[in-house]
């Protein structure tokens, strides 16, 4: 019997931190981490790349993906206190 493989679990924050330099890091920052909600949430690399194909194409689609990174960065900025 084969042994089941296993991958590392993905890291959600990267550094374990979501303090950075500049906003513009921060913005990066929020970037990745919606990617890797979705790397998380499909796994299935070949599957991510068929969605990709139709999301890219769906207005409605790519204004969830811009919502995402916007809370992303909400969280970040407030982490970072950046609007002092």
């Amino acid at each position: 019997m084969n042994a089941p493989v296993t991958t590392p679990p993905v890291q959600l924050v990267p550094g374990n931190t979501l303090i950075t330099a500049t906003p513009e890091e921060g913005r990066q920052l929020a970037i990745k981490l919606a990617r890797l909600v979705v790397k998380t949430t499909q796994s299935d690399p070949a599957i991510r790349e068929q969605l990709r194909a139709v999301y890219s194409k769906d207005a409605g689609m790519l204004i969830a993906l811009t919502q995402t990174v916007a809370l992303e960065f909400a969280t970040i900025a407030a982490a970072n206190n950046y609007w002092k």
